[in-house]
């Protein structure tokens, strides 16, 4: 069964799209025995990639979400398409309509086994949901790893304290990546919202370019200093593909938290002042 890595932020474009394609051009070669991971667009807003690499409007995630009601869905690679910065995909259509629907039947039982696969398939699926909600929390689940993104500034890490996603449930599968110029360490960050994992995301127009096909090519991870976008993008990749952070571990921890009933929400804490959240436990924000 393949491993799931989900990416959404909670407002704003933070540069998810770009962060998964990253993760899913450096994620480390030995992992997932040697399986190439594929990344999927699933934006319910809409995708960008056919348009940004100009691919054909067939294969998309509207043919994933089409099968996933068949009884017998398919495979997932097969809409799949090879990118220039090296990367597999699976793109979604421009337009909010047919990819809201599409990523619905994604969530849906039938669709999260299309997305993970049968007992024998190996590799991973760097799922990008966009702006997260409601209709993509059967998604979260599922994941074996979360990764939330957002600016480093002080508004955009307000808004992920005021978003109110539950630390609890996903103790253990929760990873903040903190994308551009941040002002704060990731020790504050973690401290002040109650995040164990941070990571800065630096970034760089080169780095950038190579995700969004501006500068074509392959990145490769040896021989030469790697971009620091690139870099830090190879370092997040190979933590969520440890063996640690498996989603069993993940699994009892979240019983532990649900058994006990406690809940946890992302709101300032500490006593940097990063982010302060007056209230927001009491408006349920």
């Amino acid at each position: 069964m393949r491993r799931l890595i989900v990416l959404g932020s909670v407002t704003g474009a933070p540069g998810v799209t770009t962060t998964a394609l990253a993760l899913a051009a450096l994620w480390p070669p030995e992992a997932d025995g040697g399986v190439r991971p594929v990344m999927v667009e699933a934006d319910s807003s809409g995708g960008d990639l056919m348009i940004r690499f100009g691919l054909p409007p067939a294969p998309s995630l509207l043919d994933v979400a089409a099968a996933a009601g068949q009884p017998y869905p398919g495979s997932l690679l097969g809409a799949a398409s090879e990118l220039p910065c090296g990367v597999r995909a699976v793109v979604a259509v421009p337009g909010r309509g047919p990819c809201r629907e599409a990523v619905r039947l994604l969530a849906g039982e039938v669709g999260r086994r299309v997305l993970l696969g049968d007992a024998h398939d190996r590799g991973s699926v760097v799922l990008d949901v966009g702006r997260l909600g409601e209709h993509v929390e059967p998604l979260l689940e599922a994941a074996d790893q979360v990764v939330l993104v957002a600016r480093g500034g002080a508004e955009p890490l307000t808004h992920v304290s005021a978003y109110g996603l539950d630390v609890d449930a996903y103790a253990g599968r929760l990873t903040l990546a903190v994308v551009g110029p941040c002002p704060y360490s990731a020790e504050e960050i973690a401290k002040t919202l109650g995040i164990e994992r941070v990571v800065l995301m630096p970034w760089d127009a080169k780095g950038v370019g190579v995700m969004n096909g501006s500068k074509r090519g392959v990145p490769r991870t040896a021989g030469f200093r790697l971009p620091p976008l690139m870099a830090a993008a190879r370092v997040l990749a190979r933590r969520l593909a440890s063996p640690s952070m498996s989603a069993s571990r993940a699994g009892e921890a979240h019983g532990a938290r649900v058994a006990e009933g406690g809940r946890a929400r992302l709101t300032g804490h500490g006593r940097s002042g990063l982010v302060q959240v007056p209230g927001v436990e009491e408006s349920g924000s």
